[in-house]
């Protein structure tokens, strides 16, 4: 097995090798360990012809899930070059059969892996929520990535984060200035994840910009989907559930927001992606139970109404009661949301579908 030691400059060019030599340079790790990682592992990573290489749009989306993934597709279609993580061997098939360069991510080989060709990307998009007790699993390399990137081709670099960052506020209106006060370690690592990455930003000098995500919905993710699937309630959505308020965000809108930022890149901003209307949970699912019951009478004549909510960017944790202004998104990006409440946004949702899906009687 021939093994690679990473070192803290890599050629401009992304390894394009059938074979990649001996270790020739020790790199440390914060314990003073080298790093190693297997050369296959390296080739691997790099599936983009020259060509791709050469566009003027290349995007490197760490963590293709939900919003990563809708993201990907909508940017794909307009000519970019877009690589990306995900942890799941099948979704990585479905995601190559799609037409995107995917590499299964490990919170430790895989960090290492991709960082020798990220500075050849132009845009990097980073979708990966931390992970108890160690947090972001790309900045515990911090000073290996920023040496990386220094003298790349990154212009632009995006962070998801979330609303729950705000922790409590008793209801009241929060942007951007409030204080952040996050209430659970999820939150917490979080807002340290926010701060790595918009320093990362400063030091090398591009845009950073960190989205502050409310709780994310769309086709195959909402009450609508909830319902006719008839799925359980999460534990996390048990204890969200009696709210009087929610921020949510339709994907179609974080995707609009995330290109508008690209378009009118700022230096280290910080922005909320909500839409206008933070209803309670229990009100946007009665209204998908109506959407349901007059698209398709009767699919749900024996069934009973129950609560549901939309799926959360900050799983099995609270977001606390606070309502969301979505101003300075507005303002400085110029955006104008597709579905400013829920109700266009289930609308929407199950205009596309043709049918229900296959449930249990």
């Amino acid at each position: 097995m021939e093994i690679c030691q990473l070192s803290g400059g890599f050629a401009t060019l992304p390894f394009q090798s059938t074979h990649v030599p001996s270790p020739t340079t020790n790199v440390s790790s914060k314990d003073g360990t080298p790093t190693f990682i297997r050369c296959s592992t390296i080739r691997a990573a790099v599936n983009l012809s020259h060509s791709e290489w050469q566009s003027p749009n290349r995007m490197l989306i760490l963590g293709m899930g939900f919003v990563g993934r809708i993201f990907a597709e909508k940017i794909k279609n307009q000519g970019w070059v877009v690589s990306g993580t995900c942890t799941n061997v099948m979704k990585k098939k479905e995601l190559e059969l799609s037409g995107f360069d995917v590499h299964l991510f490990n919170a430790n080989e895989t960090a290492l892996m991709i960082l020798p060709t990220s500075k050849n990307y132009t845009h990097l998009l980073v979708s990966i929520p931390p992970l108890g007790g160690t947090g972001d699993p790309m900045l515990k390399h911090g000073e290996l990535l920023r040496s990386t990137l220094v003298n790349g081709h990154l212009q632009w670099l995006g962070y998801l984060s979330s609303t729950g960052v705000y922790g409590h506020s008793g209801g009241a209106w929060v942007d951007e200035d409030y204080p952040a006060n996050p209430t659970t370690e999820l939150g917490r690592l979080r807002l340290s994840a926010e701060k790595g990455w918009l320093n990362l930003g400063r030091d090398l000098g591009i845009s950073a910009q960190v989205f502050r995500l409310g709780g994310i919905y769309g086709p195959g993710r909402s009450s609508v989907d909830t319902i006719i699937k008839q799925l359980p309630l999460s534990e996390g959505q048990k204890m969200r559930r009696s709210r009087q308020y929610t921020s949510r965000i339709h994907v179609d809108d974080i995707c609009q927001v995330l290109s508008a930022s690209i378009d009118k890149p700022s230096a280290w901003n910080v922005y909320n992606v909500v839409d206008d209307d933070p209803a309670p949970r229990e009100e946007a699912f009665a209204y998908a139970w109506d959407l349901v019951e007059k698209k398709w009478p009767g699919l749900l004549k024996h069934r009973k109404p129950r609560e549901s909510t939309e799926s959360s960017n900050e799983k099995g944790s609270s977001r606390g009661e606070k309502r969301v202004s979505n101003a300075r998104m507005k303002k400085e990006l110029g955006v104008r949301l597709w579905h400013p409440s829920y109700k266009s946004g289930l609308q929407s949702i199950i205009n596309q579908m043709d049918k229900p899906y296959q449930c249990s009687p």
